[in-house]
Order: C-alpha cells, then sequence, then structure tokens
C-alpha cells in the first residue's frame, strides 16, 4: 500500500489509449468512406485499400505521438498544451506526406474520369490533393505539360499544406481528448489516495483501540497473580502463569487491525476466564452459547474482552456468592448479536471509571470497523447486567 501513497503521477492505461486512438482512425475511415460515396466519385473498392494504409499509419503515428505526449503527463496544464501544439505539427506533416505518396497512383486514374466538372474539396477527410485549378488530382494532362517544373513544386508544396493544416486539428483534437483521459485518471489517483489515506487512519485507530485492552488486561491478571502469590498459593499460581501464556500467545498472534471467526473470540474468552477462574473457583460460573452456522462470523479481535473483564470485575468480584457470566450469539434479519450477561449486582454505583473505559473502547472499535452501522446497548437488568452488541453479520473475511 505503501508504494501506491508514493505514485502521484497518473497514467491513462495503453488500454484506453488504444481505445481512443481506434476509436478515432476508425471513425475518419468510416467518414472518409461515406463522403466519397456520397459524392459519388466513383472506383468506391480500388480506394479502399490505400485509405486503410492512410489509416494505419494513422494509428501508428499517433502512437508515436503518445508515447511522446506521455514524457509530460506530470507537468503542469500549460506545459502540456505547447508539447501538444509542437508535436502535433510534425506528426501532420508526416500524415499528409504518406497520404499523399500513398493516393499518388490514384491520381491518373483518377483525373481521367473525373471530368464531369465537380470541384475538389480541401476539407479533412480530402484523400486526393487538390490543383491550382480546384479539380481532384494533379491537374489534367494539357496542365501538366504546361506547368514549369518550379510551378509543380509549389503545387506540391501547396497540397501538403493543405493536408497538414487539415491532420494538424485532427491531431489536436486527439491530444485533447488523451488530456482529458489524463484528467479522469487524476481525479481517480487522488480519489484512491485519499481512500488508501483513510484506510490507514483507519487501521491506526483500530491499532491503538485494540493496543489499549493488553495493557489493562495485563495489568488486572498480574494483580490477580500476584494475590495468588501473597495468599500462598503456588499451585494456583503456576496454573494461572501458564494459562496466561496461552492466551497471550493467541491474541498477539492476530492482526490487530483485523478480524477473527467469532469461534476464535468465544474460545480467546474462555481461556481469559480460565484465568479468572484460578482466582475465584468457587463464585466464577460459565456458560457459552455459539450456534454453529455462527462459528464462522467475523468480528474484531479481542472486541468481548472489556465486556467480559467488567463482569468479572463488577459481578464477580464484587459479591461473595457464586455469579454466572453468560456469553452468547445469534442471528437476528442478517445481523449479528452477541450479548455478555451476568447475574451479580447490576451497574457500579456512580458509574466507575474503569467500566466506562472499557465500553467506549468497544463502542470506538466498532464504529472504526463498521462506522455507524452498529449498536452497543449495555444496562442492568433484573437480576444482573446485560451488554449486547448488533453488528453487521459477514462470514468467512
Amino acid at each position: 500500500m505503501g508504494n501506491s501513497i508514493l505514485d502521484t503521477t497518473p497514467r491513462v492505461p495503453f488500454r484506453t489509449v488504444a481505445i481512443s486512438i481506434l476509436g478515432l482512425w476508425a471513425t475518419y475511415f468510416l467518414l472518409a468512406t461515406l463522403r466519397w460515396e456520397v459524392i459519388d466519385y466513383g472506383y468506391s473498392i480500388e480506394m479502399l485499400p490505400p485509405r486503410t494504409a492512410v489509416t494505419v499509419i494513422g494509428i501508428i503515428v499517433t502512437l508515436v505521438l503518445w508515447l511522446l505526449l506521455r514524457l509530460f503527463d506530470a507537468r503542469a496544464i500549460w506545459i502540456k498544451a505547447i508539447a501538444a501544439i509542437l508535436l502535433s505539427m510534425p506528426a501532420a506533416i508526416l500524415l499528409a506526406q504518406t497520404n499523399t505518396l500513398i493516393f499518388a497512383g490514384m491520381q491518373e486514374t483518377l483525373v481521367n474520369n473525373l471530368s464531369n466538372g465537380r470541384e475538389g474539396s480541401d476539407g479533412l477527410f480530402t484523400e486526393l490533393p487538390v490543383d491550382e485549378s480546384g479539380k481532384k488530382g494533379a491537374g489534367s494532362a494539357d496542365g501538366a505539360e504546361a506547368e514549369s517544373a518550379g510551378l509543380e513544386e509549389a503545387a506540391y508544396l501547396e497540397r501538403i499544406a493543405l493536408l497538414a493544416f487539415s491532420h494538424y486539428f485532427l491531431m489536436l483534437a486527439w491530444c485533447s481528448l488523451y488530456f482529458a483521459l489524463l484528467a479522469v485518471g487524476q481525479v481517480r489517483l487522488a480519489e484512491r489516495r485519499e481512500q488508501q489515506f483513510r484506510n490507514a487512519a483507519k487501521a491506526a485507530e483500530l491499532r491503538s483501540l485494540r493496543y489499549q485492552v493488553n495493557p489493562h488486561f495485563l495489568f488486572n491478571t498480574l494483580n490477580s497473580l500476584s494475590a495468588l502469590v501473597l495468599t500462598n498459593k503456588p499451585d494456583r499460581a503456576e496454573q494461572m502463569i501458564q494459562t496466561i501464556s496461552n492466551f497471550y500467545r493467541r491474541s498477539l498472534a492476530d492482526d490487530p487491525t483485523g478480524d477473527v471467526a467469532l469461534e476464535q473470540e468465544f474460545d480467546l474468552q474462555k481461556l481469559y476466564l480460565d484465568i479468572e477462574a484460578v482466582r475465584f473457583p468457587e463464585r466464577l460460573r460459565i456458560v457459552f452459547d455459539l450456534p454453529e452456522e455462527l462459528a464462522e462470523a467475523r468480528v474484531p479481535g479481542m472486541i468481548l474482552q472489556p465486556l467480559v473483564e467488567n463482569s468479572v470485575k463488577y459481578a464477580v468480584s464484587a459479591v461473595n456468592r457464586p455469579v454466572t457470566i453468560t456469553v452468547s450469539a445469534r442471528e437476528e434479519f442478517d445481523r449479528l448479536v452477541i450479548t455478555v450477561s451476568d447475574d451479580g449486582p447490576g451497574a457500579p454505583r456512580g458509574g466507575e471509571h474503569g467500566f466506562g473505559i472499557g465500553l467506549a473502547n468497544v463502542r470506538d472499535r466498532l464504529e472504526a470497523r463498521f462506522g455507524h452501522d452498529v449498536v452497543l446497548a449495555s444496562s442492568s437488568i433484573p437480576g444482573g447486567y446485560k451488554s449486547e452488541i448488533r453488528i453487521p453479520l459477514t462470514r468467512n473475511g
């Protein structure tokens, strides 16, 4: 992703360039053919091979023009405009000379047969040059015999100039199209870079929020471990150390910005509650309810940790009787509903600071991952406390 962010030069894909060039010269070929048929000069079949050759050469010349223009892709628009104006000149002259040479073989035939008084045209789609008398071809046979060598050269240059002038604007038109495509590419590149930066910021937020969970959990478990050591319970302390090791091995193996299977998240919370069960062997009761069809549903990793911690801290440790913590999941209208509940004393009095931080962390992580299409409801219920998460149901990543 980093390399793509650094790539600030927009490019028009070659496929798009090729389609635009082929479209330009296909249009030229069709209009030239249509004009010839409308004016009814005749020899329509004979004109197709040279016209096709001119079209193919036009495609090649325009491709070369593109190869030169793309050197200015990253420059200012006025530099691109100057480059298009200057580079189109030799391209137009080359096309004019090519047109004249390719159609030279048709001159004598057409001059002898186009004697019905029609005047030629010096428009864009003129394929045969116009002589000084205004008729198609290089001139009549009598006129050709009378012309001097100097006049013939001047007439040839005039014909080249007329064709070059027409093709010059054809090349400028394509350059304008190319710059329009380049502008579209710039907009799309800006949109992609903006999205990449948004994704990077979102990943940083998710990573930061996820890392807030780990120190908080570690602090709690070390306190629990310390209590076991101080009360001279080495066997239970050793058991807790092993479980803590397993917990961190699994939790730190996940991408902090990625999702995990709901089954994996439930297993992680089982490990955590196993740790707390060492501390509260007589008071902590655990119930997990995960339907098989929801095992592969995707959730942010450790998203349930603060909710389960709150139940342990404010329900199990707050009373001297057995407390049951229930973690369950269900599907409702294509949404995943996860509930963490307990039958403890309910919400802490005055809303203790740590209790609110845990809920805020879960809410922020859910909104960073899914936007505002989430619900986190947490409140006291008759006989205990319940937190409920509602998020879009997604499976298999």
